[in-house]
């Protein structure tokens, strides 16, 4: 950041919405960061904010349409304070066809800036409120370095995000993510561990390290060093307790990863692998370069090199062209792997992508019907896992007050099980075992 710009946002203040993954509310942390080290101080209300940054997702429609609404109902807040800044930016942004549809039917926004854009926000903010509200600025340039020494506003004090990669080089035919995220770009080594000992030494005592395919870390870089090995490097940090990771694709997950987190000391023991279908042949469809049987392969040589593991996955429902007997196989594949948790969604289509072309064979009641299906039957395997687990001592990393009844305390085991008890005097941020 320029110090000619220091100052600038003394006396106004910013609100921030993320919609979408970790990534992104990495990014929002970024942006924080950033507009505060300009002087801008954060509020809980829109309509009390000099500087709205919406931090968009494109990855389904939903989180799209809720941008659209957001905006709409900005613009009359817009009419009255005349000189607040309103921002649009992450993956709907970086699309092309999608900044500018967002510039013509909501001309009151100042910047739409791309994922690629966030180091220029301070730049931006200044530019805006020297020349008024003349224009529009658009700001989708990609630019596929790693990004470097840009501050971070953790939103925790004891858990922290650690991006160790950028963007997606697989283009599954469902995805946008290679389109908006760019090319698979790794941060050198030295740097992530130099980012994990900082945070380590302020007291941070868990992280997250960050990529949409972390099997993917270091091909681009000299020597080509695996994630396993930057696993290892971080697992020997004194005074870290635990170290987490997402996202792993099951078409190159790597045997070196899971002996790795087999006898890490402090990686914890919980793989999310999207398996996103059952069926060999909406795999193919979706290009996902794995099987069914690759799959469970993958589960077997994990649960066999990792007891007590937790597994977790991502699963799309009416994928165009699937028939009964394709569901059937996804859930005969729950049913057979029992996994911990799974994260399922309605296909969505997304513009520019192969799998937008093919022929929905679907209404929309079928799709939900489907999806009440599965989510019934991995929530009753879910409870039934979670029911082994009753009477057990456990260590929690404690997050705070329930938010359900803040009597109760709230933490997470090594497995990412969220566990509500209770417990006298306050414990957020504590290791602490419970039964």
């Amino acid at each position: 950041m320029q110090n000619s710009l220091t100052g600038l946002g003394n006396g106004r203040s910013y609100h921030l919405v993320t919609f979408g993954c970790q990534m992104n509310e990495h990014d929002s942390e970024v942006m924080a960061a950033l507009l505060e080290g300009l002087g801008f101080i954060p509020v809980e209300e829109t309509e009390n904010a000099d500087l709205i940054i919406i931090n968009t997702c494109a990855v389904r429609k939903k989180p799209e349409d809720k941008v659209a609404s957001m905006l709409g109902k900005l613009a009359p807040l817009k009419k009255i304070k005349k000189n607040m800044i309103i921002v649009v930016t992450g993956c709907m942004s970086q699309q092309e066809e999608t900044a500018f549809y967002l510039k013509e039917r909501f001309p009151f926004v100042n910047l739409i800036m791309g994922t690629h854009a966030l180091p220029r926000l301070p730049l931006h903010v200044a530019e805006i409120m020297a020349l008024g509200q003349q224009k529009t600025i658009v700001d989708i340039e990609e630019d596929y370095t790693a990004r470097e020494g840009l501050p971070v506003k953790h939103g925790s004090s004891f858990k922290a995000w650690l991006p160790v990669n950028y963007g997606c080089n697989n283009f599954c035919s469902y995805c946008i993510v290679p389109y908006v995220r760019g090319r698979e770009r790794s941060r050198k080594m030295e740097d992530i561990i130099t980012e994990a000992e900082s945070l380590v030494a302020r007291g941070f005592l868990e992280i997250t390290l960050l990529g949409q395919n972390v099997n993917s870390y270091g091909h681009d870089l000299p020597g080509r060093p695996t994630f396993a090995e930057l696993l290892r490097q971080i697992d020997q940090i004194k005074g870290l307790a635990r170290i987490r990771f997402m996202t792993s694709h099951p078409k190159d997950l790597p045997s070196e990863l899971i002996k790795t987190i087999a006898v890490g000391e402090k990686i914890c023991e919980h793989f999310h692998l999207p398996v996103q279908s059952g069926s060999n042949r909406i795999l193919k469809l979706m290009r996902r370069q794995y099987s069914r049987e690759k799959y469970l392969s993958l589960v077997q040589e994990i649960r066999k090199e990792i007891p007590g593991v937790a597994l977790t996955t991502d699963l799309i429902v009416g994928f165009p062209g699937e028939s009964e007997d394709d569901f059937n196989d996804t859930l005969s594949l729950l049913g057979e792997i029992r996994f911990d948790n799974a994260f399922s969604f309605l296909y969505s289509p997304r513009r520019n992508t192969k799998a937008a072309t093919l022929v929905e064979t679907m209404t929309r009641q079928e799709k939900e019907e489907r999806l009440k299906q599965l989510n019934n039957l991995q929530h009753r395997i879910s409870r039934e896992i979670n029911e082994l687990l009753v009477g057990r001592n456990v260590e929690l990393l404690v997050e705070g007050p329930s938010k359900n009844n803040p009597e109760m305390l709230t933490g997470r085991t090594r497995t990412n099980k969220l566990v509500h008890f209770p417990a006298p005097g306050n414990h957020t941020g504590k290791m602490i075992r419970v039964m």
